[in-house]
């Protein structure tokens, strides 16, 4: 899988994908991660990026012309474009998925106010969001999406069954989890972990998932046919 970021910050990136999974995943060439600065696709001497808004207001509307000239640069057929920016739809891990699937995939991280409006028609991109607040732009987002993204991606965990497990990837929050020792300041590990008797260790981590779902994100289950 090829990603590319097309940001005015590109430093912010300089180590952030050098570690854990990723940084592994990179080495397995199983995924290309490249960042590039938006300026570089300037025409100006001030290499600008942004201007004031049409019909005035605060802040500053990031041009469409150089990320036009950025997507155009470095897509092809196998593109697909995404930009992260607070008015996106809501990021699921059902959207991440449908993302793994993608050969080359190409974030766009917003700043200041916005994007011109006209970005998204003229390169066909998708909005993105990770959440409903606002950053100051969309490169921790991006980052965000490229670590998400990674975990799915065949081989690039040591464990396959680490990613089916997790929360959201069966409609529900992930079960709770123990390791040694046993028993820490009177709280004790639940004994049907210790019992090995693998069938009831799964209907409990099932029974358990959907109770703690039901009591911190009940709006998943409304959403999903999942069995009790």
């Amino acid at each position: 899988m090829q990603i590319d970021i097309i940001t005015i910050f590109p430093d912010m990136f300089r180590e952030v994908f050098n570690f854990g999974i990723v940084r592994r995943a990179r080495e397995r060439t199983l995924v290309d991660v490249r960042v590039h600065d938006l300026r570089d696709w300037t025409t100006d001497k001030h290499r600008t990026t942004d201007d004031s808004p049409y019909g005035g207001g605060p802040g500053m509307v990031m041009k469409v012309e150089p990320l036009v000239s950025a997507v155009e640069a470095i897509a092809d057929e196998r593109t697909r474009v995404v930009l992260l920016a607070p008015r996106g739809a809501p990021l699921r891990q059902s959207k991440l998925r449908e993302l793994a699937e993608v050969e080359h995939l190409v974030l766009v991280a917003g700043r200041y106010e916005g994007v011109d409006e006209r970005f998204a028609y003229a390169a066909n991109a998708e909005e993105l969001s990770i959440g409903d607040y606002v950053l100051s732009g969309g490169e921790i987002p991006a980052m965000v999406v490229v670590d998400a993204l990674v975990r799915l991606l065949p081989r690039a965990l040591a464990d396959p069954e680490s990613a089916e497990q997790d929360s959201f990837s069966h409609g529900m929050l992930d079960f709770p989890h123990y390791t040694r020792p046993e028993e820490f300041r009177g709280l004790r590990v639940p004994e049907v972990l210790l019992s090995g008797n693998h069938a009831a260790i799964d209907e409990w981590r099932h029974q358990r998932a959907l109770s703690d779902t039901r009591a911190r994100r009940p709006e998943l289950l409304t959403t999903q046919k999942i069995a009790t």
